[in-house]
């Protein structure tokens, strides 16, 4: 039943994400930070000392999830700070289960954006070719790739994580419910 409240207090902040997200391509620290101490402060009254481990940890283990992708320059640093909020609110249990969720709505809006033109595959092509075509230029690729800054070349990931946070708390609320 704690996950329904998780819920209530979390579904604010990551819709303001969302929509800051969505709107100007980023994830202001006031809300990152901010879902994150909520987090440790709500595992802390709700969990013990047990409780605020068990979220670091699962925070911990989330900002894993995308620290390859940020040293790629494929996430930003918002997307890393906000999955490791999202990780506290799961928790360890839960953690796996936000990042399968996560990439799988990821996965449903990066494809659904391609497809309706709002991003564009000049990105994904080249890296499906950087990582396949051992006869293409890199170099010369990665010259002729419009600016990053292109906002058609960006997937919002911020709701992504949103959904899937909720998603995986939703599950956690499930697997937990009492017979």
């Amino acid at each position: 039943m704690i996950q329904i409240y998780t819920l209530c207090i979390a579904m604010p902040i990551l819709a303001i994400l969302c929509w800051t997200d969505c709107k100007y391509r980023r994830l202001p620290n006031l809300y990152t930070l901010g879902l994150a101490l909520i987090g440790l402060a709500w595992r802390l009254v709700f969990g013990g000392l047990g409780g605020l481990v068990d979220g670091i940890l699962g925070g911990c283990v989330c900002a894993l999830f995308l620290l390859i992708p940020f040293l790629m320059k494929g996430a930003g640093g918002g997307d890393l700070k906000m999955i490791a909020a999202a990780g506290i609110f799961t928790g360890l249990r839960y953690c796996w289960a936000e990042m399968l969720f996560v990439s799988l709505t990821g996965l449903a809006l990066g494809l659904g954006m391609l497809v309706f033109g709002r991003v564009r595959s000049s990105r994904l092509k080249h890296w499906l070719r950087t990582l396949f075509d051992w006869r293409y230029d890199r170099k010369q690729g990665a010259e002729n790739l419009p600016d990053k800054s292109d906002e058609k070349e960006r997937v919002p990931f911020g709701v992504a994580i949103a959904l899937g946070t909720i998603l995986a708390l939703i599950y956690a609320y499930y697997v937990e419910k009492p017979a």
